[in-house]
């Protein structure tokens, strides 16, 4: 019997190709999301920090312009985190989107492999059914030149 051959073949390879190629576009917005959300620590974790430095100052005492200073850089630093978390809310809805493309993507290709699976089982039951046709054409052969003495 002939080998099996999945007529929807090349498709299912471009639709693997097609997923595997937004898997590593989703992983590398992910990784830009990784790095904004660490950006964004950076600078807080900096704002922290001069604000409690300015705060202890104060402690200490300090001149107005000095003051003035520390409250235009923390102010600066505000604006920047805020900047960032702008990028870091369109980074995210652009990785959304990207998740959903791969899980659509995911399905069409599920979809496929399952078509492919329900053809490769109905060629194994047609292939059987074949063979045992055979053995029986075989049977009914050497029991009629049995019975005929041959």
């Amino acid at each position: 019997m002939k080998k099996f051959r999945f007529s929807l073949e090349t498709v299912l390879d471009y639709k693997n190709q097609a997923l595997d190629s937004l898997r590593a576009e989703h992983g590398a917005i992910l990784a830009q999301v990784r790095a904004q959300e660490q950006v964004i620590e950076n600078l807080e974790t900096e704002h922290r920090q001069v604000d409690e430095a300015f705060t202890q100052r104060k402690l200490e005492g300090l001149t107005v312009l000095d003051a003035l200073n520390y409250e235009q850089y923390l102010r600066s630093l505000e604006r920047e985190i805020h900047a960032e978390y702008h990028k870091l809310a369109r980074l995210r809805k652009l990785e959304e989107a990207k998740r959903a493309e791969v899980v659509e993507a995911r399905k069409e290709t599920a979809t496929i492999e399952k078509l492919k699976e329900h053809k490769l089982e109905d060629y194994r039951k047609a292939e059987q059914k074949d063979e045992e046709q055979r053995i029986e054409e075989f049977v009914s052969t050497t029991r009629a030149m049995a019975a005929m003495g041959i």
